[in-house]
């Protein structure tokens, strides 16, 4: 009622568009999303695992960690929206308590088949509690450093910084909550309801994988060499590819719907708009696409986006998809169906683009365009010819669409010169003149009609065919004080002349801006072309300069901070793997499954075609996380073998095939958890498929990598101890 009251029908319409049909959508994406990963991942736990009562402990962990985490987000005001959420991966949640879960199984298997009889309490309780001390350490630094590579993204600001902070505090909360109960509740539970007998039995994937795994195994030992080099090269090779991806700041959010932006003439009346924008609706409302169109001209009542009369937003609402004649035809197709059939009403000029998508665009950089081009100058001529040379260098590079200049000419005014000698010949001044003009062209009071108490002015003035003509109203005499009659001509030079229709400063200069939306092409090399050329091709004067204004800036920004933090944080990441191995050749050992993470996510990026983007880079920070775990747990074990027996190559095979399991497991539930996210095609999915992509490509080649590459790394570095 409050916004019925308050705020004009069009904006009604669009906030009730914008904070309703949207957030809904997005949060059902959300939901859908978590709930698929959640039943993948149980899945898996109980294939894997071999013991229902195991796979129920380690899964409670989700409802539980989720509850903390929701309790947390409460307390810090944080929301549940599609950045919030939209990181969140069961998989990782409960990967260390699948580490100490497998561990503390296989421990009490092994006690009852030594006793040959089920463990009472007191001695169920003293095996778990060794064997969650054995794994308590890869356990409590894996968690703690995937917790802290989402340290970086609280360092963004800005409009990145709002997006993605709330990302970052619910993963924190979600990680830190989980490791409480995997060192609490899980191994308590484990002792208390793991009574009886206690089977543990390998499942056919794990007995297979470990039968092709042992002897690759062996094979990659003996050609080890051969393996670090091939390793390397691979390592080399992605990060060319990655040089050639591209880069955007989030992938464009499909928000199902269009807004067309008709930008008319200069000077366009609004009765004339009005009439101009019907034309445009019934034209929209002829596609059988569209639900309905409205549209909002000029500066609303309340004036939170002041526009010129002669600009409307329209709003194109779509029906569902399934309702369209074509359910197979994209919004892009649908798109330049609009521009073609469009352009053909006369007066219109055209911007496409959505409405939350313009929205943002206009709070980054002023512009609601996906780039802004901003000259800065002093003379508004000279600003207008350099930017007319960028505007015809822009339209020319692939992907540019909707490429225009903004408008500062063409408002036409009546414009009056007074010749002071002629006046003064006449015994006139300029006051006697401007007195004359506006009887001439406003007429003048020539008495009053009283109706009850109501009164209106009789006013004479010429007809409009004077009026309006400058040719004639040049001939419309002035009396001069002798008597005589002189035309307006002859004391005066009347003329229509074209003046800006705005002039735009900023930073204390004056600005023109040139606009372009961004197509079928990612944003990053699109500007970096843009940029090449236009200093190429288009000569500024001296004191004139540009400014890359829209979501480039934000990347731009964004990059800048996380190329200087990141480092950091590998650093502290490696700072803890010294701490937890007490050894700097180990800690460089598991360092090196980063390296080996990132090819693969990499790779997915360019086989799903995605450039890089914010989205991307948050699922290489969590990807090295999961890299550095999948190590530490692998090479915690192979350590501990060669302090029991001494022997090199038989530890690492030994090592690395009883931690097979649990590393084929903390990487299977990781990265089928961001499964739903990668292949879901609701709204919000562009978000977070970029992110999904990229931790399970990462998290598919970390794992093949890690599980051959570390034993090899390991045994070169301590061959000398073998010897």
């Amino acid at each position: 009622e409050t916004i019925k009251t308050t705020l004009p029908e069009a904006v009604i319409l669009e906030a009730v568009y914008d904070r309703t049909s949207l957030v809904d959508k997005t949060i059902d994406t959300v939901q859908k999303n978590l709930v698929e990963g959640a039943l993948l991942v149980i899945v898996v736990l109980f294939v894997l695992l071999g013991n229902v009562r195991a796979a129920l402990i380690t899964a409670a962990v989700i409802p539980l960690a989720m509850l903390a985490t929701i309790s947390g987000m409460v307390k810090t005001d944080v929301s549940a929206n599609l950045m919030s959420l939209g990181a969140l991966d069961f998989g990782l949640i409960v990967d260390g308590a699948v580490i100490i879960v497998e561990n503390c199984i296989r421990r009490l298997s092994e006690s009852q088949k030594q006793n040959g009889a089920t463990l009472p309490l007191k001695e169920r309780l003293n095996v778990v509690y060794e064997a969650t001390n054995e794994v308590i350490r890869p356990s409590l630094f894996g968690v703690l450093i995937i917790t802290i590579v989402y340290i970086p993204l609280f360092t963004l600001t800005g409009v990145e910084g709002k997006m993605f902070h709330p990302m970052a505090a619910t993963v924190i909360m979600a990680l830190l909550a989980a490791m409480v109960f995997c060192f609490t509740v899980v191994p308590a539970a484990i002792a208390i309801f793991m009574r009886g007998k206690i089977s543990e039995k390998e499942s056919p994937i794990i007995k297979g994988a470990k039968a092709v795994y042992r002897p690759v195994l062996t094979g990659a030992l003996r050609f080890r060499w051969l393996v670090v080099v091939a390793a390397s090269a691979l390592v080399v090779g992605s990060l060319w590819m990655g040089s050639k991806l591209g880069s955007e700041f989030i992938p464009q959010l499909n928000e199902g719907d269009i807004l067309v932006q008709a930008i008319r003439i200069p000077g366009t009346g609004v009765e004339q708009a009005v009439e101009m924008q019907k034309t445009l609706e019934a034209k929209l409302m002829q596609y059988e696409q569209v639900q309905t169109v409205f549209g909002r001209t000029g500066t609303g009542e309340v004036a939170t986006d002041p526009m010129p009369p002669n600009i409307t937003d329209t709003f194109v609402i779509l029906k569902p998809r399934e309702q369209w004649p074509d359910p197979s035809m994209t919004k892009a197709e649908l798109v330049e169906t609009f521009e073609e059939d469009l352009f053909t009403l006369p007066g219109n000029n055209y911007e496409f683009t959505q409405p939350i998508q313009m929205r943002f665009n206009e709070l980054i950089s002023g512009v609601r365009a996906d780039l802004g081009i901003k000259l800065f100058g002093d003379d508004l001529d000279t600003l207008f010819a350099s930017a007319s040379d960028i505007l015809t260098v822009i339209s020319t590079i692939e992907g540019a669409d909707d490429a225009r200049l903004e408008q500062v000419e063409g408002i036409p005014i009546f414009t009056v010169t007074p010749k002071p000698d002629q006046l003064a010949r006449f015994g006139l001044d300029i006051a006697d003149l401007q007195l004359w003009l506006n009887a001439a062209t406003g007429g003048e009071t020539a008495g009053m009609i009283f109706e009850g108490d109501r009164r209106f002015e009789i006013v004479v003035r010429y007809g409009d065919d004077i009026r309006n003509e400058l040719t004639q109203l040049e001939s419309v005499p002035i009396v001069t004080p002798s008597g005589e009659h002189v035309p307006i001509s002859e004391l005066a030079t009347l003329a229509f002349k074209e003046v800006p229709s705005q002039i735009s400063r900023e930073n204390g200069k004056r600005s023109i801006v040139v606009t372009a939306n961004v197509r079928d092409r990612d944003i990053g090399t699109f500007v970096e072309e843009a940029q090449a050329r236009i200093n190429d091709e288009v000569d500024l004067p001296a004191g004139y300069w540009l400014d890359y204004g829209g979501t480039f800036e934000q990347l731009e920004s964004a990059s800048q901070r996380l190329t200087i933090v990141v480092p950091v944080t590998l650093f502290v990441i490696l700072t803890m793997l010294v701490i937890a191995f007490g050894s700097i050749r180990d800690a460089l050992i598991i360092f090196t499954g980063i390296p080996l993470a990132l090819t693969g996510g990499v790779m997915s990026l360019w086989l799903r075609d995605m450039p890089l983007s914010i989205s991307a880079s948050v699922g290489f920070i969590a990807l090295s996380g999961i890299a550095v775990l999948n190590g530490l747990v692998m090479l915690s074990f192979i350590k501990q073998r060669l302090l029991e027996t001494g022997e090199l190559v038989n530890s690492i095979v030994e090592g690395a095939l009883i931690r097979l399991r649990p590393v084929l497991m903390t990487a299977l539930v990781a990265s089928l958890g961001f499964v739903p996210m990668a292949l879901n095609t609701g709204i919000g999915a562009e978000v977070q498929r970029p992110l999904a992509t990229v931790v399970i490509g990462g998290i598919i080649s970390s794992t093949l990598l890690t599980l051959v590459v570390l034993p090899v790394l390991y045994r070169l570095v301590h061959n000398k101890r073998d010897q």
